[in-house]
């Protein structure tokens, strides 16, 4: 499967190294409008370069196009793609609003190709095993579940790039970092029938939020918390998903929801739950992690055995409805209610 890559920013190169890496892919272009960088980029990986995407997307050796531009852009850039025939993989947040979440949604379906969001955590080794658990039912009834997200991004990481933080291309700290766990949090919990958010600008000269926090109300009657920061000092502490049920208790921990902290499914828990945390993996040595080889090895799979990705753009639309959701309610001192499926 060849694939391209618009976009030759900070998440750029996991994609790159991740393509490289199976032995299914090929990385065959590049594209991003800043001449250095895709020169830079496309020596590295040995493909072609491109500075104009309209014009990448006429090469019809690309079956694959990988979004890692400014959010803001991933919109008009996957429709675009999609009407040309390309299957796409789009960067998180798969779009800034509900409304170009749907039309790419739309897209896709019309034109018959594959299209996933990259919420690549869902692969964790973790994760995967505490979702296992959840599907055999050892959880029992869930009480609730809390996503916390205590990274650090300074105002450096901000000055970088002149879209980061803003309204218009990026959101803030709920939309850029913390989208991932509100995905696992949803994906785990279910539907969501209500959201109370708060959000403040506390550190950062930023348009949009760098810390925020939220409390959810699922379509099952469980409860959910949501704490996401940038404001973390000096660095990164943790991303935590919290699940607590009526016969389980698991905590996912580490830099980035990579490590089984607590695993706690009877009365007896500690020779289970021992065996479990001594037999993982060290953490990854970025809030990345593993997930973007898997992720993008599952999307060959699914073009080739025409199903759907394992995460799919409606994944990616549930989780920013919440963001959108929070971001509404802080703005107007009041619940909102959500009406998904």
């Amino acid at each position: 499967m060849n694939f391209a890559i618009v976009g030759c920013g900070r998440i750029a190169p996991k994609h790159a190294e991740s393509i490289m890496a199976l032995e299914e892919a090929n990385l065959v272009a590049v594209c991003d409008i800043i001449d250095e960088k895709a020169e830079e980029f496309a020596k590295k990986y040995n493909a072609k370069k491109y500075l104009d995407y309209d014009e990448m997307l006429e090469d019809p050796e690309i079956e694959v196009i990988n979004i890692c531009t400014p959010s803001g852009l991933h919109a008009e850039m996957a429709i675009k793609a999609i009407e040309k025939g390309k299957h796409v993989m789009i960067e998180k947040p798969i779009a800034m609003t509900l409304e170009d979440a749907d039309r790419i949604i739309e897209a896709a379906k019309r034109k018959g190709v594959k299209a996933a969001a990259v919420h690549q955590n869902r692969f964790n080794d973790a994760i995967q095993k505490t979702r296992q658990a959840l599907e055999a039912g050892r959880f029992g009834k869930m009480s609730h579940g809390v996503a916390s997200i205590r990274w650090n991004r300074n105002q450096a990481y901000y000055d970088q790039a002149s879209w980061r933080g803003t309204k218009e291309m990026d959101g803030g700290t709920l939309m850029n970092q913390c989208i991932h766990n509100i995905d696992l949090l949803r994906w785990m919990m279910g539907p969501v029938k209500k959201v109370y958010g708060n959000t403040a600008t506390r550190f950062r000269r930023i348009e949009m939020e760098d810390v925020g926090v939220a409390v959810l109300e699922f379509e099952s009657g469980a409860l959910g918390i949501i704490e996401g920061a940038a404001t973390v000092y000096p660095t990164n502490l943790e991303e935590t998903l919290n699940l607590f049920g009526e016969t389980g208790t698991v905590v996912v921990g580490g830099i980035a929801v990579n490590r089984i902290e607590k695993w706690r499914f009877s009365e007896n828990f500690k020779e289970e739950e021992e065996a479990i945390v001594k037999a993982q993996a060290e953490n990854p040595p970025t809030v990345y992690g593993y997930g973007h080889q898997l992720i993008i090895k599952d999307f060959i799979e699914a073009i080739k055995e025409d199903r759907d990705p394992y995460v799919t753009l409606e994944d990616g639309r549930n989780a920013l409805e919440i963001v959108l959701a929070i971001y509404e309610s802080a703005e107007k001192d009041q619940p909102v209610y959500l009406n998904q499926k």
